[in-house]
Order: structure tokens, then C-alpha cells, then sequence
């Protein structure tokens, strides 16, 4: 597994690219989201199906469906395959 974790003082900006530096599609992920509210650690699995402007695309979802913000990503791993 490889792991980045994206500086907090990072802007969405430095964020996207060191995301995009890190992952490439087809890659499988773990992703904790930073936590902005409190609410413990969320995290996401899936297979990187895109990498589009403004956000990761998980197992091919939108947004609103289980992909994640650029600026939202405190940590991500690339998982190693079996």
C-alpha cells in the first residue's frame, strides 16, 4: 500500500495535483476524507474510474454518489493488488 496524505494548509489546487501525481485510473483506493465537521474518519473504497476536474471519480459514481472532492481527501492509499 502507498499512502498520501494532502497537507491541510494545502488548496484545492495543490490538492487535485498531488492527488493526480499519486493515482492513475484502474487504480484500487482507500480515501479518508477530512474531517470538516466532526464526525469521525469516513472512508471510501473503490477503483479509480476518473480523475476529473474538480473531484476523484470512484467506481465509475458522480459526486453525489459515493466519488469525492479533490479538497475533501486527507488521506489516500493505493492498495496493492492481489
Amino acid at each position: 500500500m502507498t499512502e498520501l496524505t494532502i497537507p491541510p494548509d494545502a488548496g484545492e489546487q495543490k490538492a487535485t495535483r498531488l492527488v493526480q501525481e499519486h493515482v492513475t485510473v484502474g487504480d484500487d483506493v482507500e480515501v479518508r476524507k477530512a474531517d470538516r465537521t466532526g464526525s469521525g474518519d469516513p472512508q471510501l473504497t473503490g477503483e479509480v474510474t476518473g480523475i476529473e476536474a474538480g473531484y476523484l471519480e470512484l467506481d465509475g459514481k458522480s459526486l453525489g454518489e459515493g466519488s469525492v472532492r479533490y479538497d475533501e481527501i486527507h488521506t489516500i492509499a493505493r492498495l496493492d493488488s492481489a
